[in-house]
């Protein structure tokens, strides 16, 4: 991992972050002063460059500001974080417009600086994984007619400004269909922003796509860019916005009308050029006569709409997407790719896909990981694929990344045994359940279980215990499959960044 680079002409409190980083399993690098970085950053190499920058404001040998100005210029994706005394944040906000991942007031709190820094590193990983597949994997994969259909709309729509409505089912793709529109378009070299917006609760959802002014609400101790300042110039892709909230839909009208927003808690108009490109798999035109979505916002955004099918409907692209995904999976693992039989292709061809091209995926990453051979045959595949097979007796189940998705949540009552190696700072439990029907249904039976024998023993506390058990479980099960990456899980689950730490302490899942 590369580095974390520190920069403050404080021994001390270099000193301090280096050792709690360390701790962390996070390396450091250290500077006295901006014309220190400015050299290192001549001759530092792709895998010796900083991961992180957190540097002081003010300093002998230079501001903090036009480091970070300069920094921004040769590496414009790297977070860096300006440590500031509170005297200076009021007139240091604008400029820090110009790029900061986040501030650190002085004196900071060593625990919430560690989790600060930790969050940047998780944003750039995240960043660099997207870039590489961005550059290396194909854009998107499909011969069948209904996506070839897609992909000469994509070709129609490169050289256009106009807004796009992308439907079709979860799992489909809709999010590739975006990034396809926003790299063949003329704002190819701004940025692309994503947010889901069903995956935001609501009184967060605001903020994060107007931002906020400092002292908005408790908590907003700085101002913040939301989603469209930051894809100022580029793309704003509103995954799932049939389940905006009504009252937000009036706002986002009236940005898309004249350009124009306010952020939270903000007196001056914001002006942003952004291109929306929006994706839902509900039906918007009954969610309109059912009063849930605004009519005039639905015209809209409805200027063109791309329909992206269903893998049932594009079997022929089963056999090239397994390939695909296999040779993928092996790579993230480090492992040599796995091949697969015709007759287990064959079998997965005949499957439904509920989960379309997202269940393929994960079921390829099962396969890498599950398979006992180099050769997958058709009984390898997992029980989804098979059929619904009636069992009995314990079953052990993994909640690595590649577990599926019904074998998550085991009962509440067992505790967590053998752990799995997953990722760097987390293990992946294994948990282990008695299963009564098919393997998608023992969790709820166990629950059942586990929730009568409490009660059976007179206790008062059996919602707070399960309770805890549970959120433990859902909690861990989205660190695995996001790779221990606290912002991603938290957004996946639905709940805020502060939710999920403060659960993660409060159940003592560090």
């Amino acid at each position: 991992m590369k580095p974390i680079w520190i920069v403050d002409d404080d021994q001390s409190i270099r000193f301090v972050l280096e050792k709690a980083l360390l701790r962390e399993d996070l390396p450091t690098r250290s500077f006295t002063n901006p014309r220190e970085v400015l050299a290192a950053l001549e001759t530092a190499t792709e895998d010796d460059g900083p991961q992180i920058l957190v540097s002081d404001i003010r300093m002998p040998g230079g501001s903090g500001l036009d480091l970070l100005e300069k920094v921004k210029e040769k590496l414009p994706g790297l977070p860096v974080i300006i440590m500031t005394a509170f005297s200076d944040l009021d007139s240091a906000v604008s400029a820090f417009q110009g790029g900061a991942f986040e501030y650190l007031p002085k004196p900071f709190d060593l625990p919430k600086a560690v989790e600060l820094i930790r969050r940047a590193v998780e944003e750039s990983q995240r960043e660099e994984v997207a870039e590489e597949r961005m550059a290396n994997a194909p854009e998107m994969l499909g011969q069948a007619p209904a996506m070839q259909d897609v992909f000469r709309a994509i070709g129609r729509l490169s050289q256009s400004m106009v807004t796009v409505m992308i439907t079709g089912e979860s799992g489909s793709g809709k999010e590739l269909v975006a990034r396809a529109l926003h790299k063949h378009s003329p704002r190819a070299n701004g940025p692309f922003v994503a947010i889901n917006t069903a995956a935001i609760p609501k009184d967060l959802l605001e903020s994060e796509l107007f931002g906020h002014e400092r002292g908005a609400f408790t908590g907003a101790q700085t101002m913040r860019r939301g989603r469209f300042e930051q894809a100022d110039g580029g793309t704003l892709f509103l995954d799932e916005i049939g389940d905006m909230p009504f009252d937000l839909q009036t706002r986002l009208l009236r940005v898309l009308s004249d350009g124009n927003f306010y952020r939270v808690g903000g007196h001056a108009a914001v002006k942003t050029n952004v291109r929306v490109i929006a994706a839902t798999h509900q039906d918007l035109e009954q969610r309109v006569k059912e009063g849930g979505f605004r009519e005039d916002l639905f015209h809209r955004l409805n200027v063109i709409r791309l329909r992206l099918p269903a893998l049932r409907e594009r079997r022929e692209d089963v056999f090239m997407l397994t390939r695909h995904f296999l040779q993928q999976s092996a790579k993230q693992l480090g492992v040599e790719p796995k091949r697969i039989s015709d007759a287990a292709l064959q079998q997965l061809s005949n499957f439904s896909f509920p989960g379309n091209v997202r269940q393929l995926e994960n079921i390829c990453h099962w396969l890498t990981v599950m398979a006992p051979a180099q050769v997958i045959e058709a009984k390898d595949l997992p029980p989804e694929v098979l059929g619904a097979v009636p069992v009995t007796g314990r079953v052990s189940v993994d909640t690595s990344e590649h577990a599926r998705p019904e074998e998550l949540v085991g009962n509440a009552d067992k505790q967590l045994s053998t752990p799995v190696e997953s990722s760097p700072g987390l293990s992946a439990p294994a948990l282990s359940y008695p299963v009564t029907g098919t393997a998608g249904q023992g969790w709820e039976s166990g629950l059942e279980a586990e929730a009568l024998a409490l009660l059976a023993t007179g206790r008062s506390d059996v919602w707070d215990v399960l309770t805890r058990r549970f959120e433990s479980k859902l909690i861990q099960t989205a660190l695995v499959n996001t790779r221990g990456r606290r912002i991603e899980a938290a957004q996946k689950l639905g709940i805020g960044r502060n939710t999920i730490t403060r659960k993660i302490q409060e159940l003592n899942l560090e």
